[in-house]
């Protein structure tokens, strides 16, 4: 297959192109469907003109089918697009990009998906789904895990996509809540992935960023927090979101002087409650009644999940701060990493 990409690449570069375009097509209507093709052109930042060409050959393969609702991707669209993923992957260089990222960051495993979550929000969701992916496949063959996940879209999008039967696992949120949209927090996501995994949940009911003091009193007087905390910590799998230094200090409502210091002092990243610099190292940590950076070495298996060229040097960070054992991201992100990591080794 390798032979075959190169000489298309040398020969016939047009169609590695044509070729991507017409699979970011078939990715969005996956992920939308049904959609009105003027929606789908605003999506994928396309010209009507120039996706009706595309969309028009894509039904006449009979890849596509159409209805007074939008389009939608037919059975044998799906099986192609299955099908295209690898090829893409291999198209775009990423399995050697994916080992590059392996033997720099030390890392077990990679996973990088074609696109950009910043400029493609289905590139998050197909993150997500991966995540899904690699969660199932850990819990295959194992019994009585507990499984911690932290919140955000990434992990939000996992939950709805995971899919399972798994009634000894335990699902637990890795920390307390952040922020107002109930829909991201980690309880929430928590629940949800199991229900789809047909597993039990427990939930904690303490809010992020909680003074020393008062969490010391939670604890010292809630024996169900305290009971909930402990399976917490004792995690086997963790899977979590990373994201901005800077995005993450609105989210909690820090105060904006304290961000610019916390900015000023070099905080890029931020994963599990820690702002940390590109380097890893501890910039600023939340208190919270679940886990803390320092909790990860303990756990069997830790997943980070994110994309985006904006957070390539999040990323970095968060890898890292602590042990990763399986990575998650996009190809933008992936490539920004990359050149960051080669600009390291010139200084």
């Amino acid at each position: 297959m390798d032979n075959i990409i190169s000489l298309q690449k040398k020969i016939v570069p047009e169609m590695t192109d044509l070729l991507v375009e017409r699979y970011r097509i078939l990715r969005q209507i996956s992920n939308e469907e049904p959609i009105g093709r003027r929606a789908l052109a605003g999506h994928l930042n396309l010209s009507e003109r120039v996706l009706r060409s595309q969309v028009d050959f894509l039904k006449s393969c009979g890849l596509l089918a159409y209805s007074a609702a939008g389009m939608a991707v037919t059975e044998e669209g799906i099986e192609i697009l299955r099908d295209m993923e690898a090829y893409i992957r291999k198209l775009q260089g990423l399995s050697d990009l994916e080992q590059f990222l392996l033997e720099q960051l030390g890392i077990s495993r990679v996973v990088i998906l074609p696109g950009d979550c910043d400029r493609e929000p289905v590139v998050k969701r197909e993150i997500g789904r991966a995540a899904a992916h690699v969660l199932v496949s850990l819990l295959n063959g194992g019994k009585g895990k507990i499984v911690a996940v932290s919140g955000g879209t990434t992990l939000a999008s996992a939950a709805s996509n995971i899919r399972g039967n798994f009634p000894d696992v335990v699902i637990v949120p890795a920390r307390g809540g952040l922020g107002d949209m109930l829909e991201l927090q980690a309880n929430t996501i928590a629940t949800v992935m199991a229900r789809h995994l047909h597993a039990s949940y427990r939930q904690l009911y303490v809010p992020d960023s909680v003074s020393q003091e008062i969490l010391n009193s939670i604890l010292a007087e809630d024996a169900g927090i305290r009971e909930v905390v402990d399976m917490i910590k004792r995690a086997d799998i963790l899977i979590y979101g990373i994201g901005r230094a800077d995005v993450m200090a609105r989210h909690r409502h820090l105060p904006q002087p304290f961000i610019e210091r916390l900015l000023s002092r070099g905080a890029v990243g931020e994963a599990v409650g820690q702002y940390s610099d590109v380097d890893g190292q501890q910039i600023y940590m939340t208190n919270n009644a679940g886990l803390m950076m320092q909790d990860l070495p303990k756990i069997k298996t830790v997943i980070g999940a994110a994309g985006g060229r904006s957070k390539a040097k999040a990323i970095l960070a968060a890898s890292r701060a602590a042990r990763q054992d399986i990575l998650i991201t996009d190809e933008a992100a992936a490539n920004e990493m990359a050149l960051l990591l080669e600009q390291e080794k010139k200084r």
